[in-house]
This record gives structure tokens, sequence and C-alpha cells, in this order.
């Protein structure tokens, strides 16, 4: 290589060199590839920064350039794809299955009318509160200090006061949201493979929590008044489970309420059976406007009951703020749990929601969402009735986000979704909301993601026009 040969043409010979070498060889001095190949120093120096940039050596100033170590056998191309296949072996059988939680059919077209999420419109968002409370919040001489591991005590005080019942700051621990709260509970309250009982219908997200903690979903049917008590002790009787996940509020996706003298025996249940009960308390703040039940927590003075309670949906997505609530000896292995995972929640992210919680406009939003969704329910209902013949909604349900729907005997609803895609409406299947095999066909669809109520009388009557298709489901 002559002085005229470029930094390109020195880069391709190294690489062929590189070829032949194995990850934390040496390469040549650059006295020795000036030497070799006829170049000047600064030839050489683009060169070697050029293969850095690949990511094909690193330079240890004082020491040299070494092949790097994500590289390469002998005789394997530069730049090939590294070779993983071992992890399969090493990974075991622990896959975490998020088959229930992701959407099949993929990001839904721009222009799709969303009837299938779980978070209000931004209309419905309480974002001029919240941007103010993260100012404030930020202006805090403390603001970046290290937050206690079970939460600032102003906001667990708070979170007591709302659910009641003789309920101690010190009982309560904040969390990341709902769903870290979730997986919190799981892995601390029962090892894998032990049977989870959990209502059929149920959330997804738990289910695939549960899943994830190595534990065994165990299905039990609820009807319009709850999940069924006679069946729940029959359960736990054959599956010997110390542990029920529920939804005894606006349970999603059904919407229906624990019938006040369920409640009673669903505590009696689980007591008699040494097991716990987790209660979900997700939608505390979206009834549409009447009495919301007290929590079962309030009633529970033996610790059969660990709460989760959230501020993700009647706030906004991104204020991860929630919180678990227990008494005994579970709660100081949930803390134990917590403190291993993240040591503790964000401090501005839990002042901000201790600024939003303390203000009179957190509650002025609460009772205007719960007209605003109440008034939605009330539409989306009378336009699956008009749009959707032999369709049964569920009981109009008197909080939540979610209207849940039978369809008509023979359609399939995983069809009826992906035709609704096409026409631009976006809904879920309810076979995603059952830990075994669904009795019947079944629609979860939102009310509450949509811009108004002119949008969501539109998703219906695409949803109408899908099912009418030749075939959308059909036998």
């Amino acid at each position: 290589m002559n002085n005229g040969s470029t930094s390109g043409e020195l880069a391709d010979s190294l690489r062929t060199l590189l070829s032949r070498l194995s990850p934390g060889d040496r390469l040549p001095s650059s006295r020795e590839l000036i030497k070799e190949y006829r170049v000047g120093p600064a030839t050489v120096a683009r060169a070697i920064a050029a293969l850095a940039a690949e990511g094909a050596v690193v330079t240890r100033p004082g020491s040299g350039t070494y092949v790097a170590e994500r590289a390469r056998r002998r005789g394997e191309a530069v730049g090939a794809a590294p070779d993983t296949a071992w992890q399969t072996v090493a990974l075991t059988d622990r896959a975490v299955d998020t088959r229930l939680i992701a959407d099949p059919l993929g990001p839904p077209p721009a222009g799709t009318i969303s009837m299938d999420g779980g978070y209000t419109h931004r209309s419905l968002q309480p974002t001029r509160i919240l941007s103010a409370a993260l100012a404030r919040a930020a202006r805090r001489p403390d603001a970046w200090d290290r937050a206690p591991a079970g939460g600032l005590m102003a906001l667990r005080t708070v979170f007591s006061g709302f659910i009641g019942g003789g309920v101690a700051p010190e009982d309560v621990l904040v969390t990341a949201g709902g769903q870290s709260a979730l997986s919190i509970v799981f892995r601390a309250v029962a090892g894998p493979g032990s049977p989870v009982l959990v209502e059929s219908p149920s959330y997804p997200r738990a289910l695939a929590a549960a899943r994830a903690a190595g534990l065994r979903p165990v299905p039990v049917p609820l009807d319009a008044e709850g999940v069924r008590p006679d069946l729940l002790a029959d359960a736990f009787a054959m599956t010997g489970a110390r542990l029920l996940y529920c939804q005894p509020t606006y349970q999603n996706p059904t919407g229906t309420v624990l019938a006040p003298e369920r409640r009673r025996q669903v505590l009696d249940v689980a007591r008699a059976s040494g097991a716990f009960v987790i209660e979900d308390d997700f939608a505390r703040h979206l009834g549409h406007g009447g009495p919301v039940p007290r929590p079962l927590v309030a009633d529970d003075h033996d610790g059969t009951v660990v709460h989760v309670t959230s501020l993700t949906k009647p706030a906004a997505p991104s204020l991860r703020i929630g919180a678990l609530v227990a008494r005994g000896p579970v709660m100081e292995r949930m803390r134990a749990v917590r403190l291993v995972d993240d040591f503790f929640v964000t401090r501005p992210l839990q002042e901000a929601a201790l600024e939003v919680l303390s203000s009179p406009a957190w509650d002025r939003h609460v009772r205007s969402l719960g007209a605003a969704l109440g008034e939605r329910c009330a539409v989306l209902a009378a336009a699956v009735a008009r749009e959707i013949p032999g369709a049964v909604p569920a009981g109009p349900p008197a909080g939540g986000l979610h209207l849940w729907v039978r369809l008509p005997s023979g359609v399939d609803d995983t069809v009826l979704t992906s035709a609704a895609r096409r026409r631009g409406v976006a809904v879920s299947a309810g076979g995603r909301y059952f830990a075994t095999e669904p009795p019947a066909a079944h629609l979860r669809i939102g009310f509450a993601a949509t811009a108004d109520t002119a949008e969501l009388v539109e998703g219906v009557r695409r949803l109408g026009a899908a099912l009418a298709e030749p075939g959308p489901g059909g036998e």
C-alpha cells in the first residue's frame, strides 16, 4: 500500500485481519501499521476510528487497539449477526407470556376509532392540574432527594383517608401504579406453581402478572352480583389455593359490583380457607355519579385483604402512582420485594400526586369525569342496541370505562375484531379475559378513549357494519 492509499482501503485490510483474530486480541500498533501498509499516522487514526464506530474494535489509551468482545469466531465475517442461540438453553422455561396484553392485530392505523383501551381521552384528563402540580413539586428544595421506601408519609396518609375503616398510613405502601402493585403482591404472597383464584372473566394484565410470577390462574365464574361465593368455596377446597384476585367494584371487563351480602361471604370463605384476597380497586374514582361501595379492606380486621389502588385510570396514563394496603407480615414481605426491585417511587412524581390529591380541583375533576363517563356509557349502550342486533350488554355499569357485550350465537369475537379494525374501529375480543375456555363470544367496548360521543356512535356503526359482513365470525 503506498502513501496515496485512503483510510477506507486500510479499514478494509484491517477487517480482513480482524476476521482471523479472536475477541480480545490486540491489533498491531499504529507504528507497525504505518510501516506495514506504508501510510501516514492520520490515515491509521481515521481507519481505527471507523472500525471503533462499527463496534469492531475498542481502543484503550496507553495500551492499544483490541478486537471487540461482541465479535467474531475465526472465519466469521466482520459485521455478521451475533449467535445468541445459547440463550435458549440458559433461559430455561421461565418465559413471560404477553399474549393476553399485546394487541394481536398490532398498532391501529391512523384514524382508527379507539374503543379498546383502558385510559381516558386527553379531553377527560386533568392535564392542567397535573402540569401545575408537577411544576410546584419540582420547585420543592427536597424534590430530588431520596424518597422513603414506603412512600411519602403525607401521600400514604391521603391514600389511607380515601379507604377509611381504620386503615393507617403505616398500612400503605406507595407503588409505581397498579400493575407494579400487582406484580409485587403476586410474587410476595405465593410461590411459583401455586394456584391463584381469579374471577371469570378477569383483567388480562392481572392474569399476565400472575403467570409471570409463576402462578397458575384458576377461574371462578361470576354473575350479575359478582363472584359466586359457593363456587369460590369449592375452588378453594379443590385447589388448596391461598390467594384470590378480584375486582369487587366496577369489575373489568364486566362492570359488575360485588353485592353487599357477597362481600361479607367472600371474606368469610377466604378466612376459612386461610387465604388472602387481593382487592384490585382500580375504579374507585371512576363511578358514574352514584355512591361507590366501601372497599373490602375497610371492613377487614384480621389482614385477609391486600388492597390495590391507583391514580392512573382517573388521571392520566403517565401518573404511575398507586398503593398497596395490608396489615401484618404480608406488608413486610411486600416492602421487602419493593426494596429489592427499585428502592422507591421517584419523589417528584409522588410530590405531584400529593399536590393533585390535596387540591379541591381533584374532587371537581372526579365529579365531572364521573358525569362524562355516565353520559358516554348511556350513549354507547343505546348505540349497541341500535346497531348490533342480537348483542346482549351486561346491565349498564354504574362505574368504570367499558361495556361488556355478549355477541350473537355463532359469531367469532376474534374474527369480528379483525373485521372491525379493517373498518376503522378497534375493540377488544372477549376471549382474552378468560383464564380458560370462554363460555361464549364477547366484546369489551370502551367508551372513555374516544374524542366525544359522536365518535363513539360512529365507532359502533362501523362495528355493526363489520358484523354484517359475510362471514365476519359466523359459522
